[in-house]
């Protein structure tokens, strides 16, 4: 076998966005709990230091200010020196302003002391408060964190809250939300159900037909016109038959893969590729093969059909004048992760199309499908089945046309 042509380099990166950081909903009441109290504590400050201003002003004016109509004087007696009159009064004065000095400082400068470590204290408590008052909100994110996080939405569905607690608004907030997850996950259930009984419903008949057909073409006394349309009934037939077949996968593939087994991907590849060969002759489209060790576990037969898909799908939508190839590679990567490769020639395909191939019966629009076999679940069948195996699939159009698509699966601890 030829060697194949060099890869083409990776894309660049694009440099990560600066996500500015938000503060939580503790911190913001933290913060509110923090700014009232300080308010709270100004303002008991501030009040007291007038209603204490006032009383020593009212205190010096009641002993030492005589009323109107009335006489008083004052004697003191200072380092042996006789004070009477306005001179007794002044020096009160005085005195009285050092002590009002003295005591408004001291006041002021203790307020401030205690209200700060009071503060301190308060928007700790604050702190304490609110991450209680919080806590069964965070489980209802953490329960909600789960339900995204999961492979495919719909697994992670069987998540629920279940909070423990008095019957207020958060707990009907949870109990609502787990009354939705539970709906979601009947619907979820049923659908796969319905497609699974349907598409096993729909077998019978077409086998039927087939028969049918195949009786009608076979008999000795069959037209050439009768054989004619008995082939193209027949294939018609054998469409719709691939169609079920690939919508029973679709349906098996996205249930969670409990019994697995080791599989190398580079086993699949080279039994793939012997596989299509016949189709890639008929298409005069050339294979090449990058094979390297990849261990992991799994559903071999899935495995397979996510490594039969993808070259399927490289050599029909391919170029047509005997210049096409397919280019599969195994490997193992970093990140305890092991990952298949398949790229090919063909028709451009524009970037913002390429999440779309990943959708049940999508085509692109004027592509041209060399066998003419297409059921548009190849690719769905590949995603369902890489996330059915904790993996995930990244596609990216080639430069001069075609597609490169990437499976990436758990590399196997033990093999």
């Amino acid at each position: 076998m030829s060697s194949p042509p060099p890869p083409p380099p990776p894309p660049s990166p694009r440099p990560p966005l600066a996500v500015r950081p938000r503060p939580t909903l503790r911190l913001r009441l933290t913060l509110v709990y923090g700014a009232v109290f300080l308010l709270a504590g100004l303002t008991l400050l501030g009040v007291t230091y007038l209603l204490f201003n006032q009383q020593l002003n009212r205190t010096f004016e009641d002993r030492y200010v005589p009323e109107p109509g009335r006489t008083k004087q004052v004697f003191l007696l200072k380092d042996g020196v006789e004070l009477r009159g306005e001179a007794a009064v002044e020096w009160l004065r005085v005195q009285e302003q050092k002590v009002r000095s003295a005591a408004v400082t001291s006041l002021l400068t203790q307020g401030a002391v205690a209200l700060v470590v009071v503060g301190g204290g308060a928007v700790g408590l604050g702190w304490w408060v609110a991450g209680r008052v919080l806590a069964p909100l965070h489980l209802v994110t953490d329960t909600a964190r789960k339900i995204a996080a999961a492979p495919m939405a719909e697994r992670g569905l069987h998540e629920r809250i279940a909070l423990q607690g008095p019957e207020d608004e958060v707990k009907d907030l949870a109990d609502t939300f787990d009354t939705m997850v539970e709906r979601l996950d009947h619907s979820f259930d049923g659908q796969r159900r319905f497609v699974a009984n349907a598409s096993h419903e729909l077998r019978t008949p077409l086998t039927l037909n087939r028969a049918l057909v195949e009786l009608a073409m076979h008999r000795r006394t069959a037209s050439s016109d009768v054989k004619e349309l008995g082939e193209s009934l027949l294939e018609i037939n054998a469409r719709h038959e691939r169609l079920i077949d690939g919508l029973l996968l679709l349906a098996r593939s996205e249930q969670e893969i409990t019994d697995r087994s080791p599989v190398d991907l580079a086993d699949v590849v080279t039994h793939v590729t012997a596989q299509t060969a016949a189709d890639a002759a008929a298409a005069k489209v050339t294979v090449y093969e990058a094979i390297a060790p990849a261990p992991t576990t799994g559903d071999a037969l899935l495995l397979e059909r996510l490594v039969h898909n993808l070259v399927e799908n490289g050599i029909r939508y391919n170029l047509d004048d005997g210049t096409g190839w397919v280019r599969i590679a195994s490997r193992t990567v970093s990140g305890g992760k092991v990952e298949v490769e398949v790229g090919n020639t063909g028709p451009s395909v524009p970037p913002y199309d390429v999440p779309l191939l990943f959708k049940p019966f999508h085509r692109q629009a004027g592509e041209r499908a060399v066998t003419g076999k297409s059921a548009g679940l190849g690719l769905s069948i590949v995603r369902s089945v890489a996330v059915a195996h904790g993996g995930d699939v990244r596609a990216r159009p080639r430069e001069g046309g075609g597609l490169i698509v990437a499976v990436s699966l758990p590399q196997a601890r033990h093999y």
